[in-house]
């Protein structure tokens, strides 16, 4: 999850348009609100709750997190910067980047440190990993060209399990854009993609909906209203074997 910029932003970028060259593209996405705080909401319960900046809000217990745990679907956030709590961590962690820790004012056990990532990523994976990076790599301090390095180093780490070998997808997108429209670039990324580029209308509570259809739980909020990006999930079908006399 990154911060701050519209598609045009950041498409240029070269390790992001690498990814781009090779991966989906949703060329037609766009963030539901500002500022970040909203959006991080709507990408894990469904709703903004009528948020409209960045504050503490104690909403309701739910979520996503909640959802999986009760399905018992494993899953882990990383927090890039928290080396204390959720609610008491230094810079460059930010709370309001921390969906996790606003349902019900509880921070999940599955909420940890970015320092484990890697560690984590060389073992047994989590069937779902969310990944905030801190306010400097994520771009909301920095520049694209820090982003881009912050991914070229992160991104193959990912690439390189076999959870993402086999069958697993990275999604990576932005908060919120600069531009009038919101939009922001998402990148699908799975290996041996069909389509490279969709220009359907998604959005966070699309991202939402394709999550939650991957893992087989229910769609929360409005993600039940929308449409899943099944295009950009598309794989190459396996050759088929030719019969044998």
């Amino acid at each position: 999850m990154l911060e701050n910029r519209s598609y045009a932003q950041v498409i240029g970028t070269s390790y992001i348009a690498k990814l781009a060259q090779q991966y989906g593209v949703a060329s037609n996405y766009h963030g539901v609100s500002h500022p970040s705080l909203p959006n991080y909401l709507a990408m894990t319960s469904g709703s903004t709750f009528g948020i409209t900046d960045d504050g503490w809000h104690n909403v309701p217990a739910g979520g996503l997190g909640t959802q999986l745990s009760a399905a018992g679907v494993e899953w882990r956030a990383y927090m890039e910067g928290m080396t204390g709590t959720c609610y008491r961590s230094p810079y460059p962690y930010a709370l309001k980047h921390n969906p996790f820790a606003y349902y019900g004012g509880t921070c999940p056990s599955q909420v940890v440190s970015f320092n484990q990532f890697a560690g984590d990523m060389s073992g047994v994976v989590p069937q779902l990993v969310w990944i905030t990076p801190g306010l400097c790599h994520d771009g909301h301090d920095c520049s694209n060209s820090v982003v881009d390095s912050w991914l070229a180093q992160t991104v193959p780490q990912i690439l390189n399990t076999s959870a993402w070998r086999d069958n697993g997808v990275l999604f990576i997108t932005w908060d919120e854009g600069e531009d009038s429209a919101n939009s922001v670039l998402t990148l699908v990324i799975h290996p041996d993609p069909v389509n490279h580029q969709s220009e359907k209308s998604y959005d966070h509570y699309s991202l939402l909906a394709t999550i939650e259809d991957q893992l087989g739980v229910p769609r929360l909020g409005q993600a039940a209203q929308v449409s899943p990006m099944t295009d950009l999930m598309a794989v190459q079908p396996l050759p088929q074997l030719r019969n044998r006399p």
